[in-house]
């Protein structure tokens, strides 16, 4: 199954960014995971879910992903795809 892993740097932890994502991802029919990361950067992977998504749904997450919430500054987004088994039936956020 295509996935997109992704991490985000600048402002992104303590300003609502996981659960502003898991939100986002699903609204898009994505499934997968966010967590944070000790070096402050927020990574994750989100895979098309059974209601949907696909490239648009992984385009638009990566758009949105620069952005973030209202109170997150994001200096830069990575993102690289790969084939992976399925591994999640929703988004989830991880601790």
């Amino acid at each position: 199954m295509r996935t997109m892993t992704f991490r985000v740097t600048g402002r992104v932890q303590g300003v609502w960014f996981r659960a502003w994502t898991q939100q986002t991802a699903q609204e898009l029919g994505l499934c997968g995971w966010v967590r944070n990361q000790p070096d402050g950067s927020v990574t994750g992977q989100a895979q098309a879910g059974t209601t949907g998504g696909g490239e648009a749904a992984f385009t638009r997450l990566r758009e949105l992903l620069a952005e973030g919430p209202p109170s997150a500054r994001v200096a830069g987004v990575e993102a690289s795809f790969e084939d992976a088994p399925e591994f999640e039936k929703e988004f989830v956020i991880r601790r």
